[in-house]
């Protein structure tokens, strides 16, 4: 199903789409399955494995067997890329991007219990060097979100600018951040399957896990074939994949 054009003008001027239980039934418990095998996978690495990070402690150190992060799942986990290339979801980028689309920095957060995190606000753009609109990112939660078990936040227009604004690092924490007006902030609290677009200068975060439940989600960046990203050059990057057209 491609977007409307009212869906279409909602993502370019409030910079963010929502759409709730689009996978659903057995194939997303089939996704569920697997990101256990992955968490499952987790436990037992060391750390400093490539594509794999961990939760920090008290004392700023990563704690064995605590997932933090897939960076490159794709890369780990072939078969995460079905996702990224579900119709259901490739039909509605489409009328963002374009016919010839590339997925790039595909990540895990499985958002464990009691202290699991994503990110804190930031714009994804920040990482990548650019300040394009072209970029679509994407959200996909496999489970329920809530602001107990660290939902998804997000400031709308935040994007129409394009300035990227500072962001800083902290020892012992994950990324890069900034800071926001949270009086602005939409929380985005959806059931099991639901996926979300948002611009990659759009300013998001998300809360850290604090109940006992998990919170498996998946984010990664939807492109114009031809965009010619210097930090992710086509045929250059390991984690930029072809998922429609040429």
């Amino acid at each position: 199903m491609r977007l409307t054009d009212t869906q279409v003008q909602q993502f370019h001027e409030e910079g963010y789409l929502v759409f709730e239980n689009l996978i659903r039934g057995d194939k997303l418990k089939a996704y569920q399955d697997l990101f256990d095998e992955l968490v499952e996978r987790g436990r037992t690495l060391s750390i400093g494995s490539p594509h794999w990070s961990f939760e920090f402690n008290e004392d700023h150190e990563p704690i064995p067997g605590f997932l933090h992060k897939i960076q490159g799942v794709c890369v780990v986990e072939p078969k995460v890329l079905d996702l990224a290339q579900e119709p259901e979801i490739l039909d509605r980028v489409q009328s963002l991007v374009g016919p010839d689309i590339d997925v790039f920095g595909t990540k895990f957060f499985p958002k464990l219990p009691n202290g699991g995190t994503s990110v804190h606000w930031h714009q994804d753009n920040f990482y990548f060097g650019t300040n394009t609109n072209r970029i679509v990112s994407c959200g996909i939660y496999l489970q329920d979100a809530d602001r107990e078990n660290g939902c998804l936040r997000v400031v709308p227009k935040s994007h129409l600018s394009q300035a990227i604004v500072e962001h800083h690092r902290r020892q012992g924490a994950h990324g890069s951040w900034t800071e926001v007006d949270e009086s602005k902030a939409v929380d985005m609290a959806v059931p099991a399957g639901t996926v979300v677009f948002f611009s990659s200068n759009l300013l998001h975060g998300t809360y850290e896990n604090r109940s006992d439940r998990p919170r498996y989600s998946t984010a990664w960046h939807y492109i114009p074939a031809d965009l010619p990203l210097e930090r992710f050059p086509r045929g250059g990057y390991e984690d930029r994949h072809i998922v429609r057209g040429d």
